[in-house]
């Protein structure tokens, strides 16, 4: 194979750097000394580019892949996801793996036929026909329901008036079968009056009915051309795996999903990087991701920082692309380096564990590390019902309650959905937050191409509020406490470092931060009514991990 000219070599001297025995696993990592050089390289050189800086400010993924070249030692390469201003005319970082921006290319000509529907169905729907039509009907209809108001409001009147002149006793049976022919006809009337109504408003919807059919249709038309378009591009994008096999992200995805790629799949800088890798006969060593530039609208990412692949779109095609190369095993499937938990409460009903970080709170598919759960069986083998009351995150230290009777279980779980359970944590912050008290107030919700990631999102999420105070300032970090009012999924760690938050990462959160040694997060109390006693009680932990 031709050697890549897209291969940089070190501006440092990394000659005293043993590389990695093993290739990174891309879903969970702390990134090598050798990613790390190397991403502070391009990043040097990427924002000196002047064609390049302003969008990269903006802000956007990009990542580095450290190879072995047979002929000239050890390099690496760098890609981009997505796309670039002004492109990249293999200038520096690795092609796509499909130019979707060629000019006569699949996607610029299915973009066309689709961009003139768009314009065909903008132009129906913003028709002056179009809209004197709607408003005919609105005007009619509300000119049609005032008459009819009116007209009830008439046969009211005529109505009591009747009433009266039956309660005077004075009509004959003449006068009687008048005043009933009366009231009959006034309602033939007013049915009449609602029959013309309803006449003329139909054929005013038909109108509107057919151009709206016309639109309909043409969306339609729009959205089975999205498709096969998109399937067509998708068997366009091919990728190598470290065996030398090839095979398109459509079919990866069909063979392991059994569904068409989410837009933007193989566009990712890993896929990008492998492939060329693998293109140009280079082994990979290790390879991390980073985020330059301005966090996107919703979404926490810092400058600078290191980020795992997203798991909706790489996923997939990562588990195929790495086929042959010995990978790393993912940390979070390690067992913890203490397999049992401190009991700090415990009564007939309760039992309220310390778990430590890196335990599952439940036991995971593989089922091969210890869980609380696993634990709490072994400590409680006569106890019935689920056990587990709530979930810490793995990565999560702390106070885990346990009820030995399912009515316990289902007492307590009402007082968390009821929100009357007091959980206060404390977490060490990477950085010192603008004030030393506040609320957050952030609504997440999951983010659907790279979980188990949440973003915060107005128009999708559930309102997540926590209480914050800083207990202590040590340098450049702080170490904080927080309460939760609310139970979303990584809301502590996301309203820490979210912008529009804290704007402060927990110290080794590898989602939100910055990796560590471990997530800095731990449950420190928790309050609540006995189920039983009637008692409240609170808990403090016994750890002080931090």
């Amino acid at each position: 194979m031709v050697a890549s000219s897209l291969l940089h070599h070190f501006q440092h001297d990394v000659s005293g750097i043993e590389p990695p025995t093993r290739f990174t696993y891309p879903f969970h990592y702390i990134p090598h000394e050798l990613c790390v050089i190397a991403a502070q390289e391009v990043m040097d050189c990427a924002l000196g580019q002047p064609q390049w800086h302003d969008q990269l400010m903006a802000g956007k993924m990009l990542g580095v892949l450290v190879v072995k070249d047979d002929e000239k030692g050890l390099g690496y390469l760098a890609a981009y996801s997505g796309n670039l201003a002004h492109g990249n005319d293999g200038q520096y970082f690795v092609p796509h793996v499909y130019d979707l921006l060629e000019p006569n290319g699949l996607f610029r000509t299915g973009e066309a036929r689709i961009s003139e529907i768009n314009r065909r169905i903008k132009t129906l729907e913003s028709s002056p026909d179009f809209e004197d039509l709607k408003s005919q009907h609105d005007e009619r209809a509300r000119f049609f329901e005032f008459e009819e108001h009116e007209m009830r409001l008439a046969m009211e009147k005529e109505r009591a008036k009747r009433h009266e002149l039956r309660l005077s006793g004075e009509l004959n049976a003449e006068q009687e079968r008048e005043l009933t022919r009366q009231s009959q006809y006034q309602k033939a009337e007013f049915k009449r009056m609602r029959q013309r109504h309803a006449q003329e408003l139909n054929k005013l919807k038909k109108h509107i009915v057919n151009y709206q059919k016309t639109v309909d249709n043409l969306k339609h038309q729009r959205k089975v051309m999205s498709e096969q378009l998109q399937g067509q591009l998708f068997d366009l994008f091919v990728l190598r795996n470290a065996q030398g096999e090839s095979c398109s992200v459509k079919d990866i995805f069909y063979k392991s999903l059994h569904r068409l790629p989410p837009g933007g799949t193989g566009d990712c800088c890993a896929p990008k990087l492998l492939n060329h890798a693998f293109n140009h006969g280079l082994h990979p060593l290790c390879m991390a991701e980073f985020w330059v530039g301005q966090s996107p609208l919703g979404e926490v990412r810092h400058h600078g920082h290191f980020y795992p692949a997203c798991r909706g779109k790489c996923l997939p095609l990562l588990q195929f692309m790495l086929q042959g190369l010995d990978v790393e095993r993912n940390t979070l499937e390690l067992p913890p380096q203490v397999d049992d938990v401190n009991v700090v409460y415990e009564d007939e009903w309760i039992l309220i564990a310390d778990k430590p970080a890196g335990m599952l709170t439940v036991p995971g598919k593989a089922h091969e590390a210890t869980s609380v759960l696993d634990i709490v069986k072994r400590l409680l083998p006569s106890a019935t019902g689920p056990l587990i009351v709530h979930r810490l995150d793995q990565s999560t230290s702390g106070l885990v309650m346990v009820a030995k009777t399912k009515e316990v279980h289902k007492s307590l779980q009402s007082q968390f959905a009821d929100r009357r359970i007091g959980k206060i944590y404390i977490a060490l912050l990477n950085a010192v937050p603008a004030c030393d008290h506040g609320v957050i107030d952030l609504p997440l919700c999951p983010n659907p191409y790279d979980r188990p990631r949440q973003m915060v999102s107005i128009e999708h999420g559930k309102r997540a509020v926590t209480e914050f105070k800083v207990l202590e300032k040590r340098g450049n970090r702080a170490l904080v406490e927080f309460k939760p009012l609310t139970g979303r999924t990584h809301q502590l760690r996301v309203h820490a470092s979210h912008p529009q938050g804290l704007n402060c990462p927990i110290v080794g959160d590898m989602l939100y931060g910055t990796a560590s040694d471990r997530l800095y997060l731990h449950a420190l109390s928790l309050s609540f009514t006995h189920p039983i006693t009637g008692k409240h009680i609170t808990v403090t932990s016994t750890l002080h991990p931090f």
